[in-house]
């Protein structure tokens, strides 16, 4: 999570929707700081905030769960920063019950992609299985902007706007996913995996 002071912000990083590269040029060019960890709900973050604090401009990230289930596998497949084989500790301040669960779900989902080298559609048909939700259901109507990755430079400058923050640049890209060639949607064209998408998906996307 990410705050500014004397711009009154904070940025809420939901994962996989940039916002490491979101994060780095906030603290970078726009006075931002770091407080309590990486991925904390604006929900902690209140629960220990000034009164002044709570009135700050609040905004998050959104990404099409389509593109992140892609992206998951890629990052499984490459072993994306060593993340899977050599898991970081956890960070202060972090439940540890949730971390406890990430870790035990992501290393069965990266021992099944290093042991059987599945295609997406295997992997997608094994583990999207039940209705997709994340926190952002629960928090984002809370939030006064959301940046969509798909429309990632534009909702940022549009951010700044709002904020009323001189630009200093366009933002770099950073912590990209390798060996992801093609668009997010050409993987979802056999049936079988598309009837299973709108399944999965369905709910969410209509919210």
């Amino acid at each position: 999570m990410i705050i500014s002071h004397k711009y009154k912000y904070v940025f809420v990083e939901l994962p996989l929707t940039a916002s490491s590269a979101i994060s780095k040029e906030l603290i970078e060019n726009y006075h931002g700081e770091r407080i309590l960890f990486k991925h904390c709900t604006y929900e902690k973050f209140l629960k220990q905030a000034t009164n002044e604090e709570t009135n700050y401009f609040v905004f998050s990230g959104l990404r099409n769960p389509m593109d992140q289930a892609v992206s998951h596998f890629f990052k499984y497949q490459s072993d994306h920063n060593n993340r899977f084989s050599k898991p970081k500790k956890r960070l202060k301040g972090r439940p540890i019950i949730r971390y406890i669960l990430n870790r035990i779900l992501h290393s069965f989902k990266y021992n099944f992609v290093k042991n059987s080298n599945p295609t997406f559609k295997d992997f997608f048909l094994k583990f999207y299985t039940l209705p997709y939700s994340d926190w952002s259901l629960m928090a984002h109507h809370n939030m006064d902007f959301i940046i969509r990755y798909e429309n990632l430079q534009h909702d940022f400058d549009m951010l700044l706007e709002k904020l009323k923050i001189e630009k200093v640049r366009n933002l770099p890209s950073h912590n990209k996913t390798s060996s992801k060639s093609k668009a997010f949607v050409e993987y979802y064209l056999e049936d079988e995996v598309k009837n299973r998408a709108i399944k999965v998906f369905y709910w969410f996307m209509k919210h």
